[in-house]
């Protein structure tokens, strides 16, 4: 892991700078529009918004990259955010801010996707996973980080503005500066969402399922934390504890899905993210309570993304893994399109507790859909010592782009032909 560290520490100090700039605007975005008087279900567009942009970003940047090459896309995007971000107390309207918000998603995904790229092509074979892993852990820590500049700030100026694209700005100078080669990027090989649902039906459900969680932790947290009165410094701990669990319990899990039937873990994950979820419905009242459920919610929902494309390639023929990618985050992103807008409605109804009410009927079905696919198709999993699936990989949040997630079925497929190596020889 050293290693890895000091050979691409420029790219993962700037992620860990854009993170905090990004996790700070997007935990302001719910506070300011609070403010401002923005209605529950307009803050819920505002932040699908965000998605949007993401999506459309993921399948869009490799082109411009093609065209024009990494450095110019890096830094006219990186000019873009760091505009964007500073817009937003200038024009305080819902419709103004939803488009930023597209820009926003759309830039970033492009951003993820050159600096991801790059990280790919400086990692050999015995560090691709370890690079991965450190790329991802800054990530989560930059999102951990940008809730304590806003625990310290006023909502209400244009400091929390300025911070995040001070911080972006920065962001990109170690990276731009750094003597890394730039990569040929690829697009994303598609699969189409037919053959994906045939090869794993619960695979492609649960991605679609898990965007919403995704999507309403991500982008309504900040939101509800309003609604339910709770101070900055409250509301700033409140999301830190949902990505500080997810961190937390990743390698456990993920440690027990190479030894189990995954779609058991996921189906217990998901039952056991529902019932915290209920519970945050009825003891939100605690705040030192509320924190514990928000660490579990993050630390049960969060790895479930790695573990359904874990479980999808269990069921898919090497030289398939990376074409699936295209699929899985296409599905995942109309999932987290979907989300916040149903949540926003939910909460509209039921007042901040539809926070939780979505994500527990949301994993529920996720469960539910997991034991109606155990009727109808044996596991891959078989309880003796020669369980050759193809051993989890990685974390990997629920806006991975799309570089991230083919690097992550580079592992599997490395994995796979490495185990096809193995039982040939033993043979």
């Amino acid at each position: 892991m050293l290693t890895v560290i000091r050979t691409t520490w420029a790219l993962l100090l700037g992620m860990f700078l854009l993170q905090v700039g990004n996790g700070l605007q997007g935990s302001l975005m719910g506070v300011r529009g609070a403010i401002e008087g923005f209605s529950t279900f307009e803050l819920s567009l505002i932040g699908s918004a965000y998605f949007v942009g993401f999506l459309g970003g993921s399948s869009m940047a490799p082109k411009f990259i093609s065209s024009v090459g990494h450095v110019r896309v890096f830094a006219a995007l990186g000019s873009f955010i760091s505009a964007i971000v500073i817009t937003y107390p200038i024009v305080t309207e819902p419709w103004a801010w939803m488009l930023l918000r597209v820009a926003l998603g759309f830039c970033l995904s492009g951003v993820y996707v050159t600096a991801e790229s790059w990280l790919n092509n400086s990692a050999t074979n015995a560090t691709r996973g370890q690079s991965l892993s450190a790329y991802m852990l800054m990530q989560m820590m930059g999102l951990v980080a940008g809730q304590g500049i806003l625990a310290a700030g006023d909502p209400s100026g244009w400091i929390l503005f300025i911070i995040p694209s001070i911080l972006v700005s920065l962001s990109f100078a170690p990276i731009l500066l750094s003597a890394v080669p730039t990569p040929a990027i690829e697009a994303t090989r598609p699969m189409t969402l037919r053959k994906l649902y045939d090869t794993s039906p619960f695979g492609m459900i649960g991605m679609l399922f898990m965007g919403g969680v995704f999507a309403g932790q991500f982008a309504m947290a900040p939101v509800y934390a309003t609604e339910l009165g709770l101070s900055l410094g409250q509301l700033s701990g409140f999301i830190s504890s949902f990505f500080v669990g997810a961190i937390v319990l990743q390698y456990p899990i993920g440690w027990m899905s190479d030894r189990m039937d995954r779609r058991v873990l996921i189906i217990g994950a998901a039952v056991a993210g529902a019932v915290v979820a209920i519970g945050g419905v009825f003891l939100a009242d605690s705040f030192s309570v509320l924190l514990a459920i928000a660490a579990l919610s993050g630390g049960l929902a969060q790895p479930l993304y790695a573990l359904l494309l874990a479980y999808t390639n269990d069921y898919l023929e090497v030289e398939d893994m990376p074409a699936a990618s295209g699929g899985m985050i296409f599905v995942n992103g109309i999932g987290a399109i979907s989300g916040p807008p149903v949540m926003g409605l939910l909460m509209g109804v039921m007042g901040p507790s539809g926070f939780w009410m979505f994500l527990a009927i949301v994993l529920l079905l996720v469960a539910a859909y997991g034991l109606y696919r155990m009727t109808q198709r044996m596991s891959a999993y078989v309880e003796e010592d020669d369980y050759d699936a193809v051993p989890y990989a990685n974390i990997m949040p629920g806006t991975a782009s799309p570089v991230a997630i083919e690097t992550a079925q580079e592992l599997y497929v490395e994995a796979a032909e490495e185990m096809a190596d193995d039982s040939e020889g033993d043979t």
